[in-house]
């Protein structure tokens, strides 16, 4: 095998599943997941990288998510399953459930948070000109578990 082709198989992020060589169904539904923003999300599931797109979908169990991150490549997610609060960039935060699509533009700041209500699912895709993780804005805040208790 040529060095072309190892490279060509090997995944951007750890973990992912590589798509191509005759592997180009994925029941994501039953497949192992990953940490999908280790140091800064919750957001856990399987991730499929092709060679241009990747692909995950993503579980946020209720009143958890993400702090403040961007990444270098365009996202997009669409909530299949719960409600989210969504803040892109300057807007404002906004709750979004089931139908709703999401554009994440690179290098933007952003995060995503589980309402109390339910676990979220979403179907993420983005780019490979990075991996699926993004890069947190205070990587020492961690994930997103929750306000705490009240004072």
């Amino acid at each position: 095998m040529s060095t072309a082709e190892k490279t060509r198989k090997q995944t951007r992020t750890e973990g992912a599943v590589k798509a191509g060589d005759g592997r180009h169904i994925f029941p994501l539904t039953q497949m192992a997941g990953i940490e999908a923003g280790t140091g800064y999300s919750t957001g856990e599931g399987p991730v499929v990288e092709g060679e241009r797109m990747q692909c995950a979908l993503v579980t946020k169990k209720r009143g958890t998510g993400s702090n403040p991150h961007h990444h270098p490549n365009e996202q997009w997610n669409y909530i299949v399953k719960g409600k989210l609060r969504v803040k892109v960039g300057d807007e404002p935060e906004q709750i979004c459930g089931p139908g709703t699509l999401l554009y994440f533009p690179a290098n933007i700041v952003h995060y995503t948070i589980a309402t109390q209500d339910e676990d979220v699912v979403f179907f993420a895709v983005k780019d490979m000109t990075h991996g699926i993780i993004g890069i947190p804005v205070d990587p020492a805040k961690g994930s997103y578990k929750g306000a705490g208790p009240k004072k």
